[in-house]
């Protein structure tokens, strides 16, 4: 199914979101306030990553993705930027078996170029090795920043049509070539940690999408975590700039059509 923005169309949607975007805060929080060493927060972050895919697939959420390692990470201090980096490479290399086994396709989205020759490598095999899978699309946002996409899919687009820069571009020509072209908008984007902005976060993509914010930090983001979100999210009205009654409207449209079928 070609993907759909929520501005130029009215895109598919049910009670369970088709597409989670997650920001995953508070691994810092949760190792201090345990008396640990912030990369044990890290570390235990990893496992919450592994029962959110788990849930999401049960669910039948068919795409997550999750910000990893934002552009402005970089400015954390060294040792835990290189702490980081090796979590990423562990992470890499057991977890890719395991995703394909489960049916799991991996997509690492983001300025890849800063990162070292063997972490690209086992980036580029774990996406060949689980390319085929269909059952949930996991994408890792990894030295992703929200203008980067933008302004790196601007400068594509000049690049392959210079034509384009001497008229007005239309989001059909520039959506393409966003990092997440392959994928539908985020239905619901959630953000754990208590801090309430989007930071950089998928700009473009989340124009519409259902905002949750909880005070839950990452680690310990679990199954019944996610079901509170998925729940609030299926209690809200969905309008996509059209009225409350545009919308009865258009459901009892579609329940006497149902019934003409039956």
């Amino acid at each position: 199914m070609k993907p759909e923005s929520p501005t130029t169309a009215i895109p598919e949607h049910g009670a369970v979101p088709r597409h989670v975007a997650v920001i995953m805060d508070g691994n810092g929080r949760w190792a201090k306030q345990r008396h640990m060493p912030r990369f044990a927060g890290h570390r235990r972050g990893v496992e919450a990553v592994r029962g959110t895919v788990q849930a999401c697939a049960a669910r039948g959420v068919e795409y997550l993705t999750l910000f990893a390692f934002s552009s402005e990470n970089w400015r954390r201090p060294a040792d835990e930027v290189a702490l980081l980096m090796q979590l990423f490479n562990l992470a890499l290399t057991s977890e890719v078996q395991k995703l394909h086994r489960n049916g799991i396709r991996l997509r690492v989205v983001g300025d890849l170029s800063r990162f070292d020759a063997r972490m690209r490598t086992l980036i580029e095999q774990g996406e060949r090795t689980t390319a085929g899978n269909m059952r949930l699309t996991l994408t890792i946002a990894a030295n992703y920043g929200g203008r980067w996409d933008i302004l790196q899919a601007l400068g594509r687009l000049l690049r392959e049509h210079p034509e384009t820069a001497h008229g007005p571009i239309e989001e059909a020509q520039l959506a393409p070539y966003l990092a997440m072209s392959y994928a539908p908008e985020p239905d619901l984007f959630i953000r754990t940690g208590g801090e309430q902005r989007v930071s950089n976060f998928l700009l473009w993509q989340l124009a519409y999408s259902e905002l949750y914010f909880t005070e839950t930090l990452w680690p310990d983001f679990d199954a019944a975590a996610l079901d509170a979100a998925i729940a609030s999210y299926a209690r809200r009205e969905r309008r996509f700039g059209r009225t409350s009654e545009q919308l009865e409207e258009a459901k009892r449209a579609q329940s006497a059509a149902t019934g003409a079928l039956a």
